[in-house]
């Protein structure tokens, strides 16, 4: 089933008061919120607000312990990793997860097979194991389709411009963190995603860095890809959402487009406290850039 937005355009995800509690502490609380196709929709707050456990609980690697989760219309609360992406939600983490001692290339193929595993076999276990002894007894048709996927992994890093396909072949660990962070997001875009969850994606960028990826996020946007982005950048934010949803301990206190969300007093305040914009707060933000 599809449910239809009110701008005409295909909700992907429908979360409604998903709550997640670690012993006395509520990290998530009654949360609701929509995502359509072709938006890009960001979630910022200060720091330890809910919006990373947010993220979990819509990739299935944290369930939650209320609320429903649907994707395009399906109820998916409590789906793993693999149920989700199988659905195509892609995502990237907080801290960059790439395999260092694997090339860029075999980095970035990893999303492929992950990809065609699920597709081919359903279980990921039975499809791993599946897909190892087709590398082990190879024919002329898995040859072909390496060959393929090696093509489409140089496309994808091509995309990036000089930054990831000189070193190809060069290990994840000896990139730089910037391109650690560019080889996670090839990786999650071989999955073939319907909505791609970035969670702080220019997090120890430079300026120069971040507007490059700022760039890149928006060639994606222009394709049509959804974007569900978690960003401490405010002024990146502001250019490229549709709409933000801001979290200040736990829950939702606003959501609207991105020049209301700026001058909104209850954003201004959890990020100030109860100071004036105009004064230097203890920690680094730009609500009122």
């Amino acid at each position: 089933m599809t449910i239809a937005s009110g701008e005409g355009r295909s909700i992907l995800f429908d979360v409604r008061r998903v709550t997640r509690r670690f012993g006395g502490l509520t990290a998530v609380n009654e949360i609701s919120l929509n995502v359509s196709a072709g938006e890009c929709v960001s979630v910022i707050g200060p720091n330890g607000a809910g919006k990373s456990t947010l993220f979990n609980l819509l990739a299935g690697t944290d369930r939650p312990d209320d609320g429903i989760v649907r994707f395009v219309g399906e109820d998916v609360t409590g789906y793993t990793p693999d149920e989700f992406a199988r659905r195509g939600v892609a995502r990237t983490f907080q801290h960059g997860r790439v395999f260092g001692n694997l090339s860029v290339l075999d980095n970035v193929l990893i999303g492929a097979h992950s990809r065609l595993a699920i597709a081919r076999h359903g279980l990921p276990l039975i499809g791993a194991i599946v897909e190892v002894f087709r590398a082990l007894v190879p024919g002329a048709a898995l040859r072909d389709e390496d060959e393929r996927l090696r093509d489409e992994a140089k496309h994808v890093l091509a995309r990036f411009g000089t930054r990831l396909l000189p070193r190809i072949d060069a290990p994840a660990h000896s990139l730089s963190y910037a391109n650690r962070r560019r080889v996670e997001i090839a990786r999650a875009l071989m999955l073939h995603p319907r909505i791609l969850l970035l969670d702080e994606p220019t997090a120890g960028m430079n300026e120069s860095e971040t507007a490059e990826m700022q760039e890149f996020m928006l060639e994606l946007k222009r394709g049509g890809l959804t974007i569900l982005l978690i960003e401490h950048k405010l002024d990146l934010v502001m250019r490229l959402s549709d709409r933000v949803i801001v979290l200040d301990d736990g829950k939702k206190i606003v959501s609207g487009l991105p020049e209301e969300v700026r001058n909104n007093p209850l954003v201004i305040e959890a990020y100030l406290g109860h100071r004036h914009v105009g004064q230097q707060p203890g920690r680094r933000v730009a609500v009122a850039a």
